[in-house]
Parts: C-alpha cells; structure tokens; sequence
C-alpha cells in the first residue's frame, strides 16, 4: 500500500491573493534558497517576478532530493510560487541582449553571484544602472560583495558556523547542531525581500535606485544579536547548554508525566499563576525567589522542583491548565504534528494547489493585509515554462526565433 501523502488533506485556498507590490517587475537570477525565498515573499506580495534559470538544469535546488513530487524537489517547491520560469543563457551575447530587454523592463534584479561573477557576467550594478538608472539591484552573497573573504562560496551550513548559531545550539556533551532548517537563507532571504521594499518605497520619493548588499553570515549573525551582544557587554561566554541558560530562570523543556513540553515563566506575575495552577501557591510567595534575577540564582534548585512536579501528570492535561492560567507553555511538535495542526490549516497557512493533477503543499506567508494573506495564484513553475509569455509577450520575440534560441541552447 503506498503511504499517505499528507498534502492531500490540508485544504485548498482561495486563488486571490495580496496587491501590495502589483506593477513591480522583479528578475529573479537566483538558485537555491535564499534568493529563491526572497522572490517568494516579493511575488506573494504582489510583484511580477521571473525566475531566471539555466537552460536544461535550471535551478540546482530543482534537483536537491529526494523526496521530490510531480518531479520537482520539495525544497524547490517551498519557495517558488507565484513566479515565471524563463530558461536564459545570458553569458551568451545573445542571451545577454534579451537579459539587457528585460532589465530594461525591470525594478528589482536579485542575485546571488559574487561580485567577481557579476562583472564577468555583466549583471553588476554598476553595469544595469547604465541601463535602468533607478534599478534596485541585491545581492545575496556568503560575505557580502567587499572584503577579504568575499570571492568565497558559503551555503547555509557555512553560515551557521560562522555565527556562532551552531555552537549554542544542542546539548553540552554534545558535538556543536546545525538549526534544523536552512535558517541563514532564510533569513537572508528575508532580508533581502524587505530591503527591496524599503529601497522601492524610497525610489517612489525620490527616483533614485539602490545597490543592496545581503550576507548569509551577517544576517544569521544578525540573529544572534541577544547572545552575542550579552557576551560583548559582560565577557560572560556561554555555550551550548539544551536551551537551559535564558536570561530568563525558567525557560526550557520539561518531562511530563508523558510527552515533553515547553515552559516560559517570564515574569512575577506569570511565576505566581504558574505555583497558582499547579496546586502549590506558596513557592510563589517565597521572597528568596521573588525576582527574575533571584530565582536565576537559584536555577538549579527551582528546575528540579518544577521537574518533580511536572512529573505528576501528563502533558496534554498540563497544557489545559496552563491555557487556563494563561501562562506560556506548549508542546513539542514533530513535523508530522506540525502538518496537522488544526489552528495552522483552519487559517490557511497549512494549504495545498493542484499542478498537473498533484497535490502539492505550501506554508504560507502568515503575514494578513486587512484579513488576507497570500494566495497560490501560479505554482511553482516547471522549468522554462513561461519562456513564450516573457520573451515573446513582453519582449515581442517570434515563434521562429524562439525556436533558433532553443536549437542554440540559449533558452
């Protein structure tokens, strides 16, 4: 019996989506994730964007599998939606010339090429500010595109070890853990969706373009700003210790009488409806720990007593008391948990489209301009897919030259 596919049972969503950047034009060079993720979050705002690809292969993360489905990879399929694909050699003159046609049409370039490929190329700013002065033009780079270790190649991975990300995260005894998602693409990714529309808003006061520089390692490092920002004001170097060293005392996972689940008690007040809900009031009152900074102190003491009492009961029966209490608790959460949650599918952030008769599943944007949220209007795009649309509809390209530049390997 083939397994259950879990995109068959979340929900479909309504094919109207957001306006908020209708009329902008974005190029999207990109490949794997990050930028890939930026032109996602642009085109589910509403911009018109083209993922340029390579003739042929197209995008590596196409190939990055298994699993694949309706025989693209997952990975490729979580941050392509709402685009176009164009198949386009423009390292070939004559690719280049219909590159230079589009950049014409264009408002946001994303790449990420070093700045040494894009020279070569000719897709650097200083290259498509001459033919759009007012152009946005990122780049997504390991580095950023000035400096000593600028020309190096980095993936997510590289960034993550980099940052410090990696040595904070896990057990002590344990060797330093990857984040369980591409985390720096992603949020260089979201970085450079939110730079090109900070620099969109100022082009519309003032015309002028911007050359927008996004480094994986900066933007994940960005993300380490709390902890590393505790280390250079104090001296205090913390390692990897299971989540159990917030700054706030009782801030990490318990056991329960079944399941783990979460637990964050952030203030005096939620301390005492904590003692309050679990039946022991008293703990509460204890002056000794009246304060964050006290009960910091006596960390050690106050997690073992919570653990002993956490213990009595399971954990489903715990989260309904702490509901009630209204104080910061969770489960968990496997992915296959995570895919069924009722709250997340009934808003449709959990949601599938249908692309040649296959349920493919998205996570939403989870951001709402006046109730709505982004819609699947185009699926993720095969590859070369609107070569016709773009090239001849906007370009004016004829059938017979499309067909020369596909003979040539040029689209």
């Amino acid at each position: 019996m083939a397994p259950a596919i879990p995109a068959d049972e979340l929900p479909s969503k309504a094919s109207h989506g957001l306006d908020l950047l209708a009329g902008i034009i974005v190029l999207d060079l990109t490949g794997s994730i990050a930028g890939p993720y930026a032109g996602q979050l642009l085109a589910d705002l509403g911009a018109t964007v083209v993922k340029i690809e390579k003739p042929d292969k197209g995008d590596d993360c196409r190939a990055w599998g298994p699993p694949f489905l309706g025989g693209d990879s997952l990975w490729h399929l979580s941050v392509n939606r709402n685009k176009h694909s164009v198949t386009l050699d423009f390292s070939a003159p004559e690719g280049h010339a219909l590159l230079v046609k589009l950049v014409e049409r264009a408002d946001v370039m994303l790449l990420n090429l070093v700045a040494k490929a894009q020279r070569k190329l000719r897709v650097d700013y200083e290259s498509l500010v001459a033919l759009r002065p007012d152009i946005v033009h990122v780049s997504i780079t390991g580095f950023g595109l000035e400096g000593a270790r600028a020309e190096l190649p980095c993936y997510d991975l590289i960034a993550e070890g980099h940052s410090g990300v990696m040595d904070m995260t896990g057990e002590r005894e344990s060797p330093p853990q990857k984040v369980g998602t591409p985390a720096a693409d992603l949020l260089a990714g979201q970085d450079a969706a939110l730079a090109a529309v900070a620099a969109l808003f100022r082009r519309q006061r003032t015309g002028i373009g911007a050359r927008i520089d996004i480094s994986l390692v900066e933007s994940m490092t960005r993300f380490m700003a709390p902890r590393l920002m505790s280390y250079l004001g104090s001296g205090d170097l913390l390692r990897r210790s299971g989540a159990r060293d917030s700054v706030i005392a009782i801030y990490q996972a318990f056991e329960t009488a079944d399941e783990p689940l979460t637990l964050g008690l952030g203030n005096d007040a939620i301390w005492t409806r904590f003692w309050t809900a679990v039946g022991e009031p008293a703990n509460a009152a204890d002056p000794a720990h009246a304060t964050n900074a006290l009960r910091r102190e006596h960390r050690s003491e106050l997690v073992a007593k919570i653990a002993g009492v956490l213990k009595n009961k399971p954990r489903d029966e715990w989260l309904d008391i702490f509901a009630k209490a209204r104080v910061p608790a969770g489960p968990i959460n496997r992915l296959d948990e995570v895919g069924s949650d009722t709250h997340l599918r009934a808003a449709r952030f959990l949601y599938h489209f249908e692309r040649d008769g296959v349920r493919v599943p998205q996570v939403g944007l989870g951001i709402r301009f006046d109730g709505v949220s982004e819609s699947c209007a185009k699926p993720p795009p095969r590859l070369g897919a609107d070569n016709r649309t773009v090239l001849q509809g906007w370009l004016g390209v004829t059938d017979a030259a499309l067909e020369r530049l596909r003979a040539d390997g040029i689209i």
